[in-house]
């Protein structure tokens, strides 16, 4: 198990070179990249490392790796300190392997040779053996003769994740592996990695900004806003049961509209009263803006009222919808895409809520 244990990192004048992390401000050496950022990943388990650019996430990954020294905190990998403030375990004894944005294959290898870079020490049948059921795993056991720039996009990344498997880590680090590739040939790789790491019961964590990947990829995601950790969760909880505002506006898609407690577990709104499933610390009467997202907004259900379409994208099988309410507030909609609903003419809706999200004025 890998344990992420209250860590600190800060700016160092030495990443601008060594990492490529762009201008670094004068006073940059004092300020903290990640703070206090805590959590654990089990025997077998994926997760993801979700945030917008610039949050940390990267930092936290090559701290993992053993490339950027903490101030604060440890981190451990099956109960073997890998970095303290004192400390920091190099890299190559970590037994952790890493897949990069840009796959970092040697060219002058032969993807056969590639693979076997990292492994060898080891007697030959035993490395051969290795690298044939690898290259089978990933499909791709006809190009082993073959030079990176000879193979495409994808099956460059796979064979990038194969030589990172090759050692048996006990930790695999993949970082944005997805990105430089078209948005088909992502969904599919991403699924596709997913079920070679279960495969073989690698854990592994995956650095992204990409929530529709994370949710695909991860059993568990964190997710980092200006080097903090926001929450750490399924991919369900963190749409369903957003920890604070921030988690709720960067997760999925929706609308707040006003609101006002009723009780702790009910609010008042203009689509009628929400209930939720699970009371809220609320006093009766306080003002809250509630999280709407487009799969709450039904047509014609009970209380229904008049709303206007006035904002509409095509993505095949669905559209989705802006309407506005009668007081002037903004919700979406997903609906089917056979119904085509022309902007300004009014839908008569009504809110069909399983999970209350809500937020007092001043969180």
């Amino acid at each position: 198990m890998l344990k992420v244990d209250s860590i600190q990192c800060h700016y160092h004048q030495t990443n601008q070179a060594q990492f490529n992390t762009g201008p670094i401000e004068a006073d940059s050496a004092n300020r903290a990249v990640l703070d206090e950022l805590s959590f654990h990943v089990n025997d077998g388990e994926i997760c993801c490392l979700l945030g917008p650019s610039g949050c940390g996430k990267t930092t936290a990954l090559r701290a993992i790796a053993g490339f950027q020294p903490i101030s604060r905190g440890e981190i451990t990998l099956n109960d073997q300190m890998l970095s303290n403030s004192t400390f920091q375990l190099e890299p190559e004894h970590r037994n952790i392997g890493m897949v990069f944005q840009d796959y970092a294959l040697f060219p002058h290898l032969t993807v056969l040779d590639n693979i076997l870079f990292g492994i060898r020490k080891r007697p030959r049948p035993e490395q051969h053996k290795i690298a044939h059921d690898l290259l089978e795993l990933i499909r791709l056991e006809d190009t082993k003769k073959r030079f990176p720039h000879e193979l495409s996009g994808g099956q460059q990344q796979r064979v990038a994740l194969a030589r990172a498997l090759a050692p048996n880590p006990k930790l695999l680090l993949l970082d944005e592996p997805f990105s430089n590739l078209d948005v088909d040939l992502r969904r599919h790789l991403n699924l596709e990695v997913r079920d070679i790491l279960k495969a073989l019961g690698t854990s592994a964590i995956l650095v992204t900004h990409d929530q529709e990947e994370a949710f695909a990829f991860g059993d568990h995601i964190g997710l980092i806003h200006q080097g903090r950790l926001q929450q750490w969760d399924t991919p369900f909880n963190l749409f369903h049961e957003p920890a604070n505002r921030f988690v709720a506006n960067f997760i999925g898609q929706g609308c707040l509209v006003p609101g006002r407690a009723i009780d702790q577990d009910k609010v008042q709104t203009e689509l009628g009263v929400i209930a939720g499933n699970r009371a809220y610390q609320w006093q009766a009467g306080t003002p809250l803006d509630v999280l709407l997202r487009p799969d709450d907004i039904v047509l014609n259900g009970g209380d229904s009222i008049g709303a206007e379409v006035v904002k509409k994208v095509f993505s095949g099988s669905t559209t989705l919808y802006t309407l506005r309410l009668p007081t002037g507030s903004l919700v979406e909609s997903l609906f089917p895409s056979h119904h085509d609903y022309p902007l300004g003419e009014t839908l008569m809706v009504s809110a069909a809520v399983e999970h209350l999200i809500a937020f007092t004025i001043d969180e």
